[in-house]
């Protein structure tokens, strides 16, 4: 049974720095990370292929957020930085085996999301 345990996040100032990790269990995927803001639609944030390390960043993340793999541990990880009030919004980890996408619905596993907060 394939899960996936998020942990991190919270409420920092705007300019300041988080970590969101995402363990995983049952298997070893391709990994993601996407985020809901209240009202709208889950969008993508970035993504990494497990074998290569290729990576993938929505233009609003990129140079600001890093994402990574510990493939010792199963873990996955985003590293935050430069937080802006816009990346307010619940981030979910995302695991498949077959690739990486932006579309949500490619995807086949899901974390159970975790808040993130940057007050201005």
């Amino acid at each position: 049974q394939v899960q996936l345990v998020q942990s991190g996040g919270g409420l920092v100032q705007a300019g300041g720095s988080l970590r969101l990790s995402c363990g995983v269990s049952g298997g070893t995927f391709n990994m993601g990370w996407f985020r809901q803001a209240p009202g709208k639609e889950r969008d993508f944030v970035t993504a990494i292929i497990r074998s290569s390390g290729r990576t993938d960043y929505a233009d609003s993340v990129k140079g600001r957020f890093t994402i990574s793999i510990d493939k010792a541990k199963n873990m996955l990880y985003l590293q935050m930085n430069s937080l802006k009030p816009e990346d307010t919004a619940v981030y979910y980890c995302a695991a498949d085996p077959a690739g990486i996408s932006r579309s949500t619905r490619f995807w086949e596993y899901w974390g159970q999301g975790t808040q993130v907060t940057i007050s201005s």
